[in-house]
């Protein structure tokens, strides 16, 4: 459209100008001006309101170029025909056709239009005497070039609007890749952290942000150097840069956090390069190093057991006959004491180890939670054969929850041990109370067993759980890890907290479901 514009403009500009008047509107000025005039008019509206909708209306554009041939050919005309030179003007617009017209019927039918406008127009002049017949030679030529011009420009117009959109379909998928992978980046697990050379981070995604920096946004945690975030983080990525090394060592941010490990990869190969940092929970990493200790262990448990037992039980016989002869000597009978109770805590230890190595699966059964804790109670009183106090504060007489009563029997039993064993090194009392509570917004039965002991440091929480993780002497370290166990597969959890009185409190968080 800005074509047809300036074409007008100049044709209007050649008609007033001293210097090439005589080259245009020699036969009919009148004319020339008029259809000038009116080709710049209907410019300026295709400018404003149709050049945004001619590409998806064909036959607007159809109608287009038939205005632009008749208008050409009618100046040319006024102009003395072929002579004056514009009808190659027609060739542009022929062109223009072949390249904005999709149809190829439409762009060639342009084309025959406007190479009949031209033989017309000639055999017009040559009628009025305006023009001999050795006209035709050049407006043939002059047809040739324009049917030639028109038939090479369509497959090449093809080629270029196919790529185009093939161009632009791929920015579109490129965009959405763009998209996709940032949101997968952004919610991955792993947190990623883009680190230029001197150390500042540029690029942070959530995770790497909950890992490093919980207390902030992402947006607002980035643009710091990577020491801001942790020391430990930032020796390792100079080690790594200086050295082109780096051994994976699981660190903290602050104490009492989830341990984290850091892995570095180089983006660039440059002077300029930067670093991609992945950092990971080591906490699944441990769980699974665990686990395959504990099932080794449980396999290696099961299968020599037999031959464990059967040297055990008679090293235990034989303490005992020992202990019971009566010319013993006291310092004798005390090394028989200490041998029968060793042998003890290796079958204890032993039958920990397989009570998890042949754990079958929970068979959950609908349990009243309060008359069911008062049975459990006395039963667990009964069988200590000694004095020891366990309370019961439950104030939900209706309360039901879904647990393995023999899972819970034995969580339960563990904890109430323990509960009564450091409550007696407290203040030589063996007590314990257990309190029933219901979390409405969570719709959860919490049953907390609290004792009166000292408590767990806080440096020790972290392994509270975990297997073979004991602070007394006469411990396996595996009674807390077979609680976890049980609560885990019955869809139940287990943790410790201390009370509002800060006393010592285990609480195991099992679904309600009646009250």
């Amino acid at each position: 459209m800005g074509y047809r514009s300036l074409l007008s403009l100049v044709l209007l500009i050649m008609l007033v100008s001293p210097n090439t008047r005589q080259l245009v509107g020699t036969l009919n000025p009148t004319l020339y001006t008029t259809v000038a005039l009116a080709y710049l008019a209907t410019s300026i509206p295709l400018i404003g309101s149709l050049s945004m909708r001619l590409s998806e209306n064909q036959h607007l554009m159809l109608m287009v170029f038939i205005v632009d041939i008749i208008a050409l050919t009618l100046l040319a005309s006024s102009s003395g025909g072929v002579i004056s030179g514009l009808p190659v003007l027609l060739v542009v617009t022929v062109a223009a056709s072949a390249v904005l017209i999709v149809n190829r019927t439409l762009a060639t039918l342009v084309a025959a239009i406007s190479v009949l406008a031209l033989l017309l127009d000639t055999s017009w002049l040559i009628l009025q005497s305006e023009l001999d017949t050795s006209a035709f030679f050049p407006a043939g030529i002059l047809g040739l070039l324009i049917f030639g011009v028109s038939l090479m420009v369509q497959p090449i117009a093809y080629r270029l609007g196919h790529a185009e959109e093939l161009a632009r379909n791929r920015a579109t998928d490129l965009y959405s890749l763009q998209r996709l992978n940032e949101q997968i980046v952004q919610h991955m697990q792993t947190g990623i952290l883009l680190v230029s050379d001197s150390g500042i981070v540029r690029i942070m995604n959530k995770a790497a942000s909950e890992f490093l920096t919980p207390e902030r946004p992402v947006a607002v945690a980035q643009g710091r150097r990577i020491g801001d975030y942790s020391p430990d983080l930032a020796h390792q990525f100079e080690h790594w840069k200086n050295f082109g090394t780096h051994r994976a060592k699981p660190f903290t941010i602050v104490d009492g956090a989830t341990p984290i490990i850091a892995h570095f990869r180089e983006l660039q190969s440059n002077t300029n390069s930067e670093t991609l940092v992945f950092v990971e929970d080591y906490s699944p990493v441990t769980q699974y190093a665990q686990s395959l200790k504990l099932n080794s262990l449980g396999r290696l448990t099961a299968s020599i057991a037999h031959e464990i037992r059967n040297p055990l039980g008679a090293i235990s016989h034989a303490a005992q006959l020992l202990s019971e002869s009566p010319k013993l000597e006291s310092s004798d009978a005390r090394m028989a004491e200490i041998i029968q109770h060793h042998c003890e805590r290796v079958n204890q230890t032993v039958e920990s180890v397989m009570q998890i190595s042949r754990r079958e699966p929970p068979k959950p059964e609908h349990l009243v939670l309060a008359p069911w804790l008062t049975a459990f109670v006395g039963e667990y009183l009964n069988a200590l054969h000694r004095p020891a106090e366990v309370t019961i504060q439950c104030e939900f007489k209706e309360l039901l929850i879904e647990f393995d009563p023999e899972n819970l029997q034995r969580v339960l039993t563990n904890l109430l041990d323990n509960a009564l064993r450091h409550g007696k090194l407290a203040n030589g009392r063996e007590s314990a109370r257990i309190e029933v509570e219901i979390d409405s917004a969570l719709h959860m039965c919490q049953i907390d067993i609290v004792d009166e002991g000292e408590g767990v440091p806080t440096r020790e929480l972290s392994k509270l759980f975990e297997p073979f993780y004991t602070t007394m002497q006469e411990g396996s370290g595996m009674g807390l890890y077979l609680c976890k166990e049980l609560c885990q597969i019955n869809d139940a959890d287990i943790s410790y907290r201390l009370t509002r009185r800060d006393e010592s409190c285990f609480r195991i968080s099992v679904n309600q479901r009646a009250v």
